[in-house]
């Protein structure tokens, strides 16, 4: 499984093509195979960039989860994958990102791609430049989500 570390500020071209920034092609494993998933984030105005074995995994955690013959599963799967694209890494380390997703987002002319552990974030620059939180407020996150009881304290 790969994890990808860092940001990084990409031009956009008019057809619509990002660079990869090396630095998260060396972080790709072989599996890869240079194959993308890209969808646009659930919760964010941002897209979502799956290695191909990231996205098989993320699809079995939703297998195991999702019952298609309930109504609100079948609406859950149909919103989850609206929009989603295969992209291919072309001889220049480019993804070409659908425009309907481009629009989505409001991505125009340069954009961040975002390491968040197994995917990568793609972020409209303005934007992502906006929503850094300060240190108190960030500091005040980390101890409400990981600040819990340890398996120590636990015993």
């Amino acid at each position: 499984m790969a994890t990808f570390i860092g940001d990084f500020t990409c031009k956009v071209d008019a057809k619509g093509r990002v660079m990869l920034p090396s630095t998260f092609k060396r972080q790709l494993p072989a599996e890869a195979q240079d194959t993308f998933v890209v969808k646009k984030d659930i919760f964010e105005q941002c897209l979502v960039l799956y290695p191909l074995h990231e996205w098989e995994r993320q699809n079995q955690i939703i297998r195991e989860r999702i019952n298609p013959y309930r109504k609100d599963h079948n609406r859950f799967l149909r919103n989850f994958y609206r929009g989603a694209a295969e992209l291919v890494l072309d001889g220049s380390n480019r993804i070409l990102i659908p425009r309907r997703l481009l629009a989505e987002t409001g991505i125009d002319k340069e954009v961040v791609l975002a390491g968040q552990d197994s995917r990568i974030e793609i972020w409209p620059a303005e934007s992502y430049g906006r929503m850094e939180e300060s240190e108190d407020e960030f500091a005040s996150l980390a101890e409400k989500i990981m600040g819990g009881r340890t398996s120590e304290q636990d015993a």
